[in-house]
């Protein structure tokens, strides 16, 4: 674990903050149950800060294997549909492509989230089976 503090710390406890203030609102009983987190070590996950904050809440880490992205949702089922959806895009000023971002995931289907996360329980008992292997090679 990290000794340092770095702005990329503070700036991801302002990020859990927001989280933890859209899941009060959207699904209250998910704080009382108790929320876990899966992220990896990069510096700003494991830095003092964060690890204060999470505890401070009783936010469980679901451990994340290192060198792991067939583990990560983002990895194995955002980056893939996002880098078609932006295939062949050209922007005129720096502003365009996070408006697109934004629309792109404003239109999401909520499944498709949905989709993603469950699909993370298959693919942890893969990786076990495989004795920690790499899911898709």
């Amino acid at each position: 674990m990290s000794k340092r503090i770095t702005p990329f710390a503070s700036r991801y406890c302002s990020t859990l903050d927001r989280l933890k203030e859209a899941i009060r609102r959207k699904r209250p009983g998910l704080l009382r149950r108790g929320v876990v987190l899966q992220h990896d070590n990069a510096t700003p996950h494991s830095a003092n800060l964060t690890q204060q904050w999470l505890q401070r809440y009783g936010w469980e880490i679901l451990p994340h294997p290192a060198h792991s992205p067939d583990l990560a949702p983002s990895d194995f089922h955002l980056f893939g549909p996002l880098k078609r959806h932006l295939g062949g895009m050209a922007f005129e000023t720096e502003d365009d492509p996070i408006s697109e971002l934004r629309n792109w995931f404003d239109n999401l289907d909520v499944d498709f989230f949905r989709v993603g996360i469950n699909s993370l329980l298959s693919r942890w008992q893969k990786c076990i089976d495989l004795h920690g292997d790499y899911v898709e090679k």
